[in-house]
């Protein structure tokens, strides 16, 4: 019987996969959700390297942040991904949730760098 640490692996890698089918070259952003912190990348694959990170760990957002793992935590680092991908020249992106649901903390991420001015 596979654990719950597989069936997470697996369910992403099948995401990814689908992702990068339907990228037509764009850089995707990528989540990831912990218990205390959420992060997000924007990956370059054909480069294979990250165009612009953020997360709740940041000086920047840290000592705003009441919390790492809340709604708002989570719409701070959407802003602050999008701001430094525009500086990185990126608009156009495919989003990544990974192994986690479209939901919370990611939708609220997700809707954060859509007003920040990604397209996705």
């Amino acid at each position: 019987m596979a654990s719950t640490k597989d069936s997470l692996r697996r369910r992403a890698s099948r995401i990814r996969r689908s992702i990068k089918k339907v990228a037509n070259g764009r850089p995707r952003l990528s989540v990831h959700r912990s218990s205390k912190n959420i992060y997000a990348q924007i990956i370059d694959d054909a480069a294979g390297r990250t165009l612009a990170a953020a997360s709740t760990l940041d000086p920047s957002l840290r000592t705003e942040l009441k919390t790492g793992a809340d709604v708002a935590a989570a719409s701070a680092v959407g802003k602050l991904v999008a701001e430094r991908a525009k500086e990185a020249g990126v608009v156009d992106v495919v989003f990544d949730r990974g192994a986690f649901i479209y939901h919370g903390r990611v939708k609220a991420l997700a809707d954060a760098a859509r007003e920040g001015g990604l397209n996705f």
